[in-house]
């Protein structure tokens, strides 16, 4: 079975991961875990990193920061994975949807204006699939309105927006650095703020807001979503490969580009002037025309043994939120459309040209 995805681990990964062993320190502190940390942010061009268990939890401490009240609005697209929308629900507050962009599939911004209320606190973004969104209309809006910009950048990792990186365009990003992630920890995650105000509550909230004068008196309630230093270890290695990483996933991404170029019915993600994708998987969206859905594509490729991913349901389509009242006749066609025949082709590091032609050999005998 050809994967979807994979990472690509050195032996110098492997040897830095070694060395974190043989340190000692093995739990959520070591050399590996501040230099992870302070390197990474130092890549997205921000001041602060504060590195955690995974990109969920990234959310929910990047939305804590917040202070939402009961009731208090957020806006954000639905065509995403749940972890945004789950963040800002557990904190008290209501996720306000918005459509996607066509084309490049990134939250449609201007749609959000007229999504702002007397509750609305903070636009969530989130970066679609290895390409940014649209920020200047977005922390356009934002700054008008006096709102704070989060950045989820689980999937954009050394993506650019007009020559700034992806996760150092807003007041707070979050990054992911799941086992299918352009870097990986295994499972990972990471917290990226302005303000040392910030570092230092979201700190403190990682760590079961422990105090530094007294240790077990608490004044806030806290979790335990530390990373540790073998995990971290193994991150900093790849952080000096991100030009070849990214150059890899371009190159991935040109080959199926050439390979799909004359096969009707099949659409890739449009890679905007402003923008520089990575390509973090490769999407594809089958045209209604063909009578094939994302389904029966996916099918016909797994009985040749080639793995594929459904792409993202709309938050507004997701029972969960529907038993709690949430998004009632609302209407999201874009993303409904996406949903429907979009699918995610193989792309990982590893995988070879010969391997690209085979999967849209297969793409193109499918659609007949």
């Amino acid at each position: 079975m050809l994967p979807v995805s994979e990472p690509c681990i050195t032996e110098r990964d492997i040897a830095l991961v070694n060395d974190a062993l043989k340190s000692g320190w093995i739990s959520s502190a070591g050399m590996y875990l501040d230099l992870f940390e302070q390197r990474w942010a130092a890549y997205c061009g921000m001041p602060f990193g504060i590195a955690v268990s995974n990109g969920s939890v990234a959310l929910d401490l990047a939305v804590g920061l917040l202070n939402l009240q009961p009731g208090d609005e957020v806006i954000m697209p639905t065509f995403t994975i749940i972890s945004p929308a789950q963040s800002i629900v557990r904190a008290g507050g209501v996720p306000v949807l918005v459509d996607s962009e066509p084309h490049n599939w990134q939250m449609d911004a201007g749609q959000i204006e007229a999504k702002i209320g007397p509750r609305t606190k903070a636009i969530l973004v989130v970066h679609i699939y290895g390409h940014p969104a649209d920020m200047d209309l977005i922390t356009d809006v934002a700054r008008r309105h006096h709102l704070t910009v989060i950045e989820d950048a689980a999937e954009v990792h050394g993506a650019e927006y007009k020559g700034r990186r992806c996760g150092g365009l807003a007041d707070i990003s979050t990054f992911s650095f799941y086992a299918n992630k352009l870097v990986t920890t295994g499972e990972g995650g990471m917290v990226l703020v302005r303000t040392p105000e910030h570092a230092e509550r979201a700190r403190s909230l990682r760590n079961l807001c422990f105090q530094k004068q007294q240790r077990f008196l608490h004044d806030e309630l806290g979790y335990n979503y530390r990373m540790t230093n073998i995990q971290a270890a193994l991150g900093v290695g790849q952080i000096d490969r991100m030009d070849g990483i990214v150059a890899r996933k371009r190159a991935i991404a040109a080959a199926y580009a050439e390979q799909l170029r004359d096969v009707a019915g099949i659409r890739m993600q449009v890679e905007e002037a402003w923008a520089k994708s990575v390509y973090w998987v490769l999407g594809v969206v089958v045209g209604e025309s063909t009578g094939v859905t994302a389904i029966m594509l996916a099918d016909r490729l797994r009985e040749a043994h080639i793995e594929t991913r459904p792409f993202f349901l709309g938050m507004h389509q997701q029972p969960v939120f529907q038993k709690m009242g949430l998004f009632q006749g609302e209407q999201f066609p874009v993303a409904d459309r996406l949903a429907r025949q979009g699918v995610y082709l193989p792309s990982g590091l590893t995988i070879t040209d010969e391997q690209i032609v085979s999967v849209t050999t297969t793409v193109r005998e499918s659609l007949k």
